[in-house]
């Protein structure tokens, strides 16, 4: 089951007319974008911490005391006010590849992989070109790190391109810590990562825990 959101508030409503916080798609994406995360990025990660959405009033006595924080994150365009309660999405984890991660590729081919080089799950490509890839994401890990050390931050995120104009990637790379644990998205064809399924992979993965710990 897809996760859908029902009646999401206006942003330019008051905030105490919605009782509900929830991360936007771009949210979960730059929320979980970091091994180390900033106060921000520690805010958006507590509204995936339960099998429903966050309270807006708890969220604020715990991480907005002095008001600024929603703020800051609407300005973003990183979480979205919700009038009804949304439960986290119900995902069997045989279904996880076709239902979550596959609809992030324009193409429908993407792979989840452990920055450790694990195919933890893929949808629309055959099981070896996924492992392939899955041990491409763990060199591409190592490599970041390295320049990360030699004080270089640009090295995150990386996109392949079989056509010289460079105009639609191949495969796009894209980096996920969660808990502790680094993840890698691996996306054929065109991006679709502001689409709610973003929510629902971060979302699905902080719920599943120590479960997506080895391969599907």
């Amino acid at each position: 089951m897809s996760l859908e959101l029902v009646e999401p508030a206006s942003q330019d409503i008051p905030a105490d007319a919605a009782k509900w916080l929830l991360p936007t798609p771009r949210g979960a994406l730059h929320g979980f974008s970091t091994p180390e995360p900033g106060p921000a990025q520690r805010a958006v990660q507590a509204l995936l911490s339960a099998p429903q959405a966050m309270e807006l009033a708890r969220w604020r006595q715990e991480h907005d005391r002095n008001g600024r924080m929603l703020q800051q994150l609407q300005e973003k365009q990183w979480v979205q006010l919700l009038r009804r309660q949304v439960p986290a999405p119900d995902v069997r984890l045989g279904d996880f590849a076709q239902h979550v991660i596959a609809p992030l590729s324009g193409e429908r081919r993407a792979v989840l992989a452990s920055d450790s080089g694990f195919c933890l799950g893929h949808s629309g490509l055959d099981q070896e070109l996924a492992e392939t890839l899955s041990a491409a994401a763990a060199d591409y890990s190592s490599f970041a790190a390295r320049q990360a050390r030699r004080g270089w931050a640009g090295a995150q995120r990386v996109a392949f391109h079989d056509d010289p104009d460079m105009l639609l990637p191949e495969w796009s790379f894209i980096p996920l810590w969660i808990d502790g644990t680094g993840y890698w998205l691996v996306l054929a064809g065109e991006p679709l990562l502001n689409n709610l399924a973003m929510v629902e992979l971060v979302w699905s993965i902080r719920l599943a825990g120590a479960r997506f710990a080895a391969p599907l």
